[in-house]
């Protein structure tokens, strides 16, 4: 435990999982221990259901963001964020890639319980999230939320999915996982950009059209709460800027050529500058969100949660993590997450609890005066008691599985199969960076967590074969 941890500790009978300083090292905290209840205010207007702002950053690495320990980018605005609300330091994502963790935070369930949550990430029309199955969007729309989605979808393509038909009242955005920014040129070399079902035309830098929708949705007069998810591709390939609509312009006739995978992961371009720029791009766009709900007068009543869809790759920062993106170490699936609900939760925070995608829909759920569907039982946790109530959270498991590789974690430690087959067992209280294998040194808890990831498997569709 860090120096500034431990103190709070001290000051608070019960534990340390939450703390009141928000400067203690990234090193320390990807290590610390759990949990307290948080202080929760009773100020605000009691009994209203909040507004939902869900922001996610797209390949954004776990300590991307300087509150997080980055030593060369600097994102004052979601620095602030934290300062407001709690910074989450054992926070992950559903799964390793876009589309599976985006099943799991629509649907509060492991993506390997739907067909299109299989595919790792999702890359043709065959597959996507079924219109029937309900979603954190169709069961606030029916507890009387207005919902939108601005940004990235990735579950599933026009004619059979999209957002419309799993709930959502509003849509505008790109349906792949990835695009040229300036043409919207996507993923099947097709343009990718809409607003419902229709193409929308606007060639400018994507980030900044995400941005100005999502300001012109949160500055409306609503008259009843509302769900924004707002899914930004920044900072994922390809590495451009809105001072690179020249280079964005040799992307766009390469991929009209036929070249659409290699030339999206721009495997000649980008540089830790340019990633960084991105970052801080992401930083800004943001800011002028938040200014636009602070000057609607809907800031205190809104939760905002802002959370990265998987773990960061080529040019991203995530020291002290080992592994990126698509595997299951802690480099592929622990995120920045940041929660603030001025009304009814105190900043200046830090929780130390494993929490995951699955676990914020629960919550959502819950603080809309929702109800999920029992024919669709949930796989995360609500927090609302911990956050609210000072309540503590269960002990339960957090299981991840892509294909080749599998992880489970319970408390402090960690299962892990690679992909060459081989169980690994992890401290991360001790070794975050997943280095010291104790698999040899405890073959009973080795066996016992193996045996607890393949009870959950069990319940699961299996992959379809190579």
């Amino acid at each position: 435990m860090s120096e500034i941890s431990r103190r709070a500790f001290g000051g608070l009978v019960g534990g340390g999982a939450v703390t009141a300083v928000a400067g203690a090292s990234a090193t320390a905290e990807a290590a610390a221990p759990a949990e307290r209840p948080f202080r929760a205010r009773t100020s605000g207007r009691p009994g209203r259901r909040p507004n939902v702002l869900f922001i996610l950053g797209d390949d954004l690495g776990w300590a991307d963001l300087s509150s997080y320990g980055a030593p060369h980018i600097k994102t004052p605005h979601l620095d602030r964020l934290a300062a407001q609300g709690v910074r989450f330091t054992n926070a992950y994502a559903g799964s390793a890639t876009c589309s599976p963790t985006r099943f799991s935070l629509y649907t509060g369930r492991h993506p390997g319980r739907t067909a299109g949550g299989l595919a790792e990430p999702i890359g043709n029309r065959t597959q996507g999230l079924e219109p029937g199955h309900p979603t954190l969007a169709s069961l606030l729309k029916k507890a009387g939320y207005a919902t939108a989605l601005i940004g990235k979808w990735h579950c599933g393509f026009l004619p059979d999915y999209g957002p419309t038909k799993s709930g959502w009242d509003e849509f505008f955005g790109n349906f792949g996982g990835a695009l040229e920014y300036f043409s919207k040129l996507g993923q099947l070399g097709e343009y990718d950009l809409y607003e419902g079902d229709a193409e929308y035309k606007d060639l400018r830098y994507y980030t900044t059209v995400l941005t100005e929708r999502a300001v012109e949705y949160v500055s409306r007069d609503h008259d009843r709460p509302w769900l924004l998810n707002l899914n930004f591709t920044t900072p994922h390939w390809p590495w451009l800027t809105e001072d690179d609509a020249e280079a964005g312009a040799e992307i766009a006739a390469k991929l009209r050529a036929g070249s659409v995978l290699g030339a999206l992961q721009h495997g000649d371009g980008g540089s830790v500058e340019k990633y960084k720029a991105m970052v801080e791009d992401l930083d800004a766009s943001v800011g002028k969100v938040l200014a636009a709900l602070r000057r609607s007068g809907q800031e205190d009543d809104t939760v905002v949660v802002f959370a990265s869809d998987n773990g960061g790759e080529r040019f991203s920062y995530q020291w002290p993590l080992s592994g990126a993106k698509s595997q299951l170490l802690e480099g592929g699936i622990r995120v920045p997450t940041i929660l603030r609900w001025p009304a009814r939760i105190d900043g200046r925070q830090v929780s130390h609890l494993p929490v995951y995608s699955p676990d914020w829909t629960a919550t959502l759920l819950e603080l809309g005066g929702a109800r999920p569907d029992p024919a669709y039982p949930l796989d995360g946790q609500s927090l609302a008691g911990y956050l609210l109530r000072g309540r503590k959270v269960p002990e339960r498991d957090l299981f991840w599985r892509v294909r080749g590789n599998r992880a489970l974690r319970r408390g402090d430690f960690k299962y892990y199969r690679d992909a060459a087959g081989k169980d690994h067992l992890y401290d991360l209280s001790a070794d975050v960076r997943e280095q010291a294998d104790l698999a040899a040194d405890r073959p009973e808890l080795l066996a016992e967590l193996r045996a607890a990831w393949e009870k959950v498997d069990a319940t699961l569709l299996p992959y379809p074969a190579s």
